[in-house]
């Protein structure tokens, strides 16, 4: 039964209402997971905590190692209790966290804050890609989910000016006091973000998502075949069935490839542009760049996507940074280094993105959030493994080497991920040919 156009005003407004909030907790989740880099040449300069390069690498792995967690838990546990409850105890872990590293007295305690901000920071990504993804207009699933990513870059922007405008006169502490501010923002979605309506009739709370639905006058979800799920594995069993199998290890690779470019240069890059001799304004003005580039990249890439599939997007994505990280490591006049570091952004971090959009698109409702979930989570070994990998070089005093090996793990996703969208496409062709009966 179509809707009126009263009502489908009203479910349009609930879908903004709902990518409004994400977007909100998406920008706090950018700050957080960004500031670390942002504010790391400063600690690295005054020695704060007696931390060394490698320590600093280390630090940066014990965040991502969090979100590792974050992500692998996060997909099963908003399957069963829901997206809205997962992302408000999100915001609050991940902003109590940062309260941590503020008052920290040294690396173990700094560490540890690092690590439970990460659990909360993997938790919100993907349950928010979720809950968007269940909102999202139908045909615009990709650049909805690339409009709420511009949120982590905006967070990414806004790490840059706290590292300059907070942390110079005040001192690294007050930047990850700046990081507690979202706690604020928990009463917000308590009060305004609804449940998923996906999640309600999955899970047989029918009557509930009804009320909601007719409330927001919202279009109800189609109930989905079988029953709902009654372990806490069954949703990832599904992604193994049949042939599923390989498509899935696929994704993981790709993530693991994306995430591992993702947060080395994220980590990285103020340190090593200023390795290549350029004041801390200039190389926090990298950030900027690099972030502002990823705006642009997931707008553009989330249209493509919806016209071209996200996995073929995300193929040609991954080579074009594989150029773009590459060419960072050969000596350029600073003018082409800002537009090769913009260029990088724009398809460096849409790339990872349209991975998550090619999953979630084509997961079930009822097993979404695990499938966004896991890919993101065995992602984060990736992602903990940048960190450490450019600490390490930069500590055998080999920054250069940095660019060379970010850029082949964006060369290893575009194959990944390059094989996916060709077993998609050949998928397809295979069932159009098989004749109705």
């Amino acid at each position: 039964m179509s809707s009126s156009p009263a009502l489908s005003a009203r479910g349009s407004r609930l879908a903004l209402l709902v990518v409004g909030l994400c977007w909100l907790a998406v920008l706090f989740d950018g700050l957080d997971m960004f500031v670390y880099g942002s504010v790391l040449p400063h600690m690295l300069q005054e020695k704060a905590l007696g931390i060394t390069p490698g320590q600093a690498g280390d630090l940066g792995s014990y965040a991502t190692f969090g979100m590792l967690v974050g992500a692998l838990a996060a997909g099963t546990v908003a399957d069963r209790i829901g997206r809205k409850k997962l992302m408000v105890s999100c915001v609050a872990l991940f902003s109590l966290a940062s309260g941590l590293c503020a008052i920290a007295g040294s690396v173990g305690v700094f560490g540890l804050g690092r690590t439970l901000a990460g659990v909360g920071l993997g938790g919100l990504l993907p349950t928010a890609i979720s809950m968007v993804s269940d909102y999202a207009p139908r045909g615009r699933a990709a650049i909805t989910i690339g409009l709420l990513m511009t949120a982590h870059h905006a967070g990414g922007i806004l790490s840059a000016y706290v590292a300059l405008w907070v942390v110079e006169p005040l001192g690294w502490r007050s930047a990850f006091w700046v990081c507690v501010v979202p706690l604020l923002f928990v009463p917000v979605l308590l009060k305004f973000l609804p449940e998923s309506l996906s999640f309600l009739v999955a899970q047989g709370r029918t009557e509930e998502a009804r009320t909601l639905a007719g409330r927001y006058g919202a279009e109800l979800p189609a109930a989905p075949a079988g029953l709902p799920a009654t372990t806490r594995w069954e949703s990832l069993a599904g992604l193994f069935r049949g042939r599923e199998w390989i498509q899935t290890l696929l994704y993981w690779l790709a993530s693991f490839g994306g995430l591992l470019l993702v947060y080395g240069v994220a980590t990285w890059l103020p340190t090593l542009m200023r390795g290549e001799g350029y004041e801390l304004g200039s190389a926090l003005t990298f950030v900027v760049l690099f972030n502002l580039g990823g705006i642009v990249g997931m707008l553009v890439a989330g249209r493509a996507s919806d016209r071209f599939g996200a996995p073929r997007i995300s193929a040609i994505w991954f080579a074009l940074t594989a150029c773009g990280v590459f060419l960072l490591s050969v000596h350029m006049p600073p003018a082409l280094t800002f537009g090769v570091v913009f260029l990088t952004g724009v398809f460096l971090n849409s790339a990872q993105t349209m991975i998550y959009a090619t999953v979630s698109i084509g997961s079930a409702p009822a097993h979404r959030a695990t499938a966004v979930g896991w890919t993101s989570g065995m992602g984060r070994f990736g992602a903990v493994f940048g960190p450490w990998l450019g600490g390490r070089l930069l500590d055998a005093d080999k920054g250069d080497w940095g660019f060379t090996a970010f850029a082949l793990a964006g060369f290893s996703s575009m194959v990944f991920i390059g094989i996916a969208a060709l077993r998609t496409t050949a998928a397809t062709t295979e069932r159009k040919l098989i004749p109705a009966h």
